[in-house]
């Protein structure tokens, strides 16, 4: 199980790391004013993309599972932010509460497979 959600998580990182390149528009309403959207949108390609060859990787992938789960508590506020919106990005506040406990479930979900492929002593 640990292999499939890493091979998952990785797909869906690399997949989205491209988006900020192809479409950095679609981020824009996620991102705070006092974040410029270029910077924001490059730094989420890079690291989106290293995690998600850290996860394909199986010498590395206890620490794409890190990274994974370090990039989905970095998300964390953005995602607390667009809850206290008047009219959250994700359309409802009920979908934005739903969207905070996945990440919070994703957050697990990393930890999860760093522990499971973290090298013994």
């Amino acid at each position: 199980m640990h292999l499939v959600l890493a091979y998952l998580f990785a797909v869906l990182l690399i997949v989205s790391a491209v988006a900020h390149i192809v479409n950095p528009a679609f981020y824009e309403p996620l991102i705070p004013d006092f974040i410029s959207s270029k910077f924001a949108n490059i730094l989420s390609f890079i690291t989106e993309l290293a995690a998600g060859v850290l996860l394909i990787l199986p010498a590395y992938r206890h620490w794409g599972g890190l990274a994974f789960m370090a990039l989905m508590i970095a998300f964390m506020p953005l995602h607390i932010w667009d809850f206290t919106k008047d009219a959250p990005m994700v359309g409802s506040k009920n979908a934005a509460i739903v969207r905070i406990i996945v990440q919070v479930l994703l957050i697990y979900a990393g930890w999860w497979i760093y522990s499971s492929g973290k090298p013994s002593l």
